[in-house]
């Protein structure tokens, strides 16, 4: 699975790491994300990432 970095404060979004304190389980692709989830780190919406 691809990582995803936030390309307003370069926070990764690691699929086999989920994001666990937002509910996110290991395991989730970044496609699967929820519409609403939003960088942990700066608020921003999944359409503020790039695939790395």
């Amino acid at each position: 699975m691809q990582k995803w970095k936030c390309t307003i404060c370069g926070y990764v979004y690691d699929p086999a790491e989920g994001d666990i304190g937002n509910g996110i389980a290991p395991g989730t692709p970044f496609e699967d994300l929820p519409d609403e989830w939003v960088c942990p780190q700066c608020g921003v919406g999944k359409d503020m990432f790039e695939q790395v």
